[in-house]
């Protein structure tokens, strides 16, 4: 399975990324005092989506109708099902942000 991984330990940081045949450019943030990721999307320089709150299971950029977003889903998931969160302990050690086909 596909996933993109994030280096906790360059936080805040902005890297580019291939989904679906597109680059795009990501951008991930925590937020210290409640304990939670955020996620800024763009392509071409241009912002398409600032500030998505990570959640688990539920697929990054799913509240927006915007016709530039990839044409894959991303959505937070631990395969092993120990976690049902993603906070620091979490990202990158059970919950990764799966990559997943849609409409396959």
């Amino acid at each position: 399975m596909e996933y993109i991984d994030i280096d906790k330990n360059e936080i805040p940081y902005r890297f580019e990324i291939d989904l679906a045949g597109r680059i795009y450019g990501m951008e991930i943030h925590y937020n210290y005092s409640f304990d939670f990721f955020t996620v800024n999307l763009s392509s071409n320089g241009e912002p398409i989506i600032v500030g998505e709150k990570i959640v688990y299971g539920r697929p990054l950029f799913s509240y927006s109708t915007d016709l530039r977003l990839p044409k894959v889903a991303i959505v937070p998931r631990d395969l092993s099902g120990l976690s049902s969160s993603v906070g620091w302990n979490e990202l990158g050690t059970s919950v990764f942000l799966m990559v997943e086909q849609v409409g396959v």
